[in-house]
C-alpha cells in the first residue's frame, strides 16, 4: 500500500509529519540506526480495533538524497518491497509518502541484526548457523525467482525475529536480473560493502548479480561459523588477491569444531570464479542443509495442522 500526500519539504520528525502520521495510526519513536540516505526509527501502529503493532520505520528524505538515488535506487526499492511476501523476508506494513519523504513501515525485528548477535556471542553454533543459513538461502531463492538480486547482503541486513528466525531486509540496492526483453542482465553498478563483495565486483567488471549474492551469502556463513570476516577489506588490491587465492582460514580453536561439510559449503560459495560458484539450487540440495530442510518441513506441517 502506497499513500501519497502533498506537502512542502519538512524535517522527517517535524510536528506536521507527526500529526499526519498519527491520523493514519502511526507514531514514531527513537532512532534505531542511520545509513547514507535513510534513518530507521522505532514506530507503533494502532489500528481501529485496538491492536498495537510494534514496527520499525525507514525514513527517506528525497530532498536530501543524491539524484541517482532518488531517480533509480529508491523507485526500485519501493517496487521490490510491494512484490515480496516471504516468511524469511521482513514484512512491510505500509509505505507512506508525504511530500519528498517516504516512510517505509515494517515489522520490528526484536532480536536486532546478525552482526549485533555475533558481536555478543562471538560465533554461531553450527546447528544454529545451519538453520539460519537455510532460511537465508530460501529467502534469496524466493527473491531470485522474481528475477531480483539483493546486491547488499551482509550481517547488518539479516534481522532476527523474536523467535530467532531470519528476516532478510534493506532492498535499497536491489535490481532486476533481466532487461526489458527478458534476457539475463549483467550489472555494471558496483554497490554494497567491499567486505561482502564478490571478486568480480572488486575487479570492477560487469557481473551476474545473482552469483554475486551467492558470494555474499558465503561470506555471511563464514562469519557465523568463525566469528570474524574471511577477508580484510582495508586494501582492495590485497582483498582481491586474497579472494582469488582463497586466502581465508577458520580460527584454530574452531577449525576442529566446524564440520567438514560446513567448510566445504563455504568453499563452494567463496569460489572466485562466478561461473563455477554454487547456485542456490545446488546450495539447497547440499547434504549439510538436510537438517534445515527437515526443520522447514516440520514447520509447514505444523502450520497446516493449525489451519485445519
Amino acid at each position: 500500500m502506497i499513500n501519497n500526500e502533498t506537502s512542502s519539504p519538512l524535517p522527517a520528525t517535524c510536528c506536521s509529519d507527526i500529526h499526519a502520521l498519527a491520523k493514519q495510526g502511526y507514531t514514531l519513536g527513537s532512532k534505531i540506526g542511520e545509513g547514507s540516505h535513510a534513518m530507521v526509527v522505532h514506530a507503533n501502529f494502532d489500528d481501529r480495533i485496538g491492536r498495537n503493532l510494534k514496527l520499525a520505520c525507514k525514513v527517506v528524505d528525497m530532498a536530501k538524497a543524491p539524484n541517482d538515488f532518488v531517480m533509480k535506487f529508491l523507485p526500485r526499492e519501493l517496487d521490490v518491497l510491494t512484490k515480496l511476501d516471504h516468511r524469511y523476508i521482513i514484512q512491510i506494513h505500509s509505505i507512506l509518502q508525504r511530500g519528498p519523504k517516504n516512510f517505509i513501515f515494517m515489522r520490528y525485528a526484536e532480536r536486532g541484526d546478525l552482526l549485533e548477535h555475533i558481536k555478543e556471542v562471538g560465533f554461531v553454533e553450527e546447528k544454529q548457523a545451519k538453520i539460519w543459513f537455510y532460511q537465508m538461502a530460501t529467502a534469496l531463492r524466493y527473491l531470485h525467482s522474481f528475477q531480483i538480486a539483493h546486491r547488499d547482503l551482509k550481517c547488518e541486513n539479516i534481522l532476527l525475529s523474536a523467535h530467532f528466525n531470519v528476516k532478510l531486509a534493506d532492498f535499497g540496492f536491489a535490481c532486476s536480473c533481466v532487461n526489458d526483453n527478458g534476457n539475463q542482465y549483467i550489472s555494471n553498478t558496483y554497490c554494497g560493502s567491499a567486505a561482502y563483495a564478490s571478486p568480480e565486483i572488486v575487479r570492477g567488471v560487469p557481473y551476474d548479480p545473482k552469483a554475486a549474492d551467492v558470494w555474499s551469502l558465503g561470506v555471511i556463513l563464514f562469519i557465523m561459523l568463525n566469528g570474524k570476516m574471511p577477508f580484510d577489506d582495508n586494501n582492495l588490491n590485497k582483498l582481491l588477491d586474497d579472494q582469488q587465492t582463497r586466502k581465508y582460514a577458520f580460527r584454530r580453536k574452531l577449525c576442529d569444531v566446524i564440520s567438514p561439510h560446513a567448510k566445504a559449503t563455504v568453499s563452494f560459495l567463496l569460489d572466485p570464479k562466478a561461473a563455477t560458484r554454487w547456485t542456490l539450487c545446488q546450495i539447497l540440495q547440499c547434504s549439510w542443509l538436510c537438517f534445515g530442510k527437515q526443520q522447514e518441513q516440520q514447520e509447514q506441517q505444523q502450520q497446516h495442522q493449525q489451519k485445519q
